[in-house]
């Protein structure tokens, strides 16, 4: 029997492997949508070439390592993320659409002897959880050929974003509190300071953050949204009295209904895209 995968971040790791990826791996297809309109960008800053070899960090159910192995096809693009069961997703996923030059695997980026001389690291809202970003991108740089790149999309900070604003509003009331500075989260790469120095003590140079703005994807319609995002942020109710908590749905159903259109239930959201080249 082969020696179980090492993990540094117990806690995400927790998460990530129960119950908090079970449920993305069930709602896969919404949650790859969240984040599409964001792909050209992104695949315009990664500048993956047909020979590439690709390492994807926090792939998730691998909407972006399918991405890079359709532009690499004459290379490999590989998937790693903490979640076996959206590893598994990923691997039937990408089964379905024919592509051979992609592999997945379960894996702790901060840690994972990654095998050298990748030409690209990419990693969409995904490089934001470790708990010791340090040793991450330390690992993650060591992973790369000299000049490869690294290419992530992260969240500017919280209160940029509108999705946050009225998810939140909507179920408790309230505006949601600021993260703690640099917890990991989905917040923790957002100040461009922090980011800039954490890539120089990696050996990243050249590190460089462009703003985008796009709408963000919830569902295709009001009711599949509710339904997915009563389940996501159910943890948000758990203290509320029954009378509350209907009423706080409802509250959902209507801050939803105002943000339906012929593509779907849509918010603003704003993100970073960062580059770096390996010294």
């Amino acid at each position: 029997m082969a020696a179980p995968t090492p993990t540094a971040n117990h806690a995400q790791t927790a998460a990530w492997d129960g119950a908090e990826g079970a449920y993305w791996a069930a709602n896969h297809d919404i949650f790859e949508a969240v984040l599409e309109r964001y792909q050209p960008a992104f695949d315009r800053a990664a500048a993956i070439r047909p020979q590439h070899r690709v390492l994807d960090i926090g792939c998730g159910t691998g909407a972006s390592t399918r991405a890079a192995a359709t532009i690499a096809h004459r290379g490999h693009a590989t998937g790693v993320d903490l979640s076996s069961r959206m590893i598994d997703v990923a691997r039937g996923l990408a089964a379905r659409e024919g592509l051979r030059n992609i592999s997945f695997e379960r894996a702790d980026a901060q840690l994972h002897p990654f095998e050298p001389g990748h030409d690209v690291v990419i990693s969409q809202t995904g490089a934001m959880f470790f708990d010791d970003p340090e040793a991450a991108f330390a690992n993650l740089a060591r992973s790369l050929r000299p000049a490869g790149r690294m290419i992530l999309l992260t969240w500017q900070s919280a209160d940029q974003q509108e999705w946050l604003d009225a998810f939140t509003l909507a179920l408790t009331g309230r505006t949601p509190p600021q993260p703690p500075a640099g917890a990991p989260g989905p917040f923790s790469l957002s100040d461009p300071a922090r980011v800039t120095a954490l890539l120089e003590r990696a050996s990243f140079t050249a590190v460089e953050l462009t703003a985008v703005r796009e709408t963000t994807t919830y569902g295709r319609t009001v009711e599949q949204a509710h339904t997915f995002l009563r389940g996501l942020l159910g943890w948000m109710l758990a203290d509320q009295e029954p009378a509350r908590r209907a009423a706080s749905l409802d509250a959902l159903r209507a801050t939803l209904a105002t943000h339906a259109t012929a593509d779907g239930v849509r918010f603003e959201s704003a993100a970073w895209l960062i580059t770096a080249t390996r010294s």
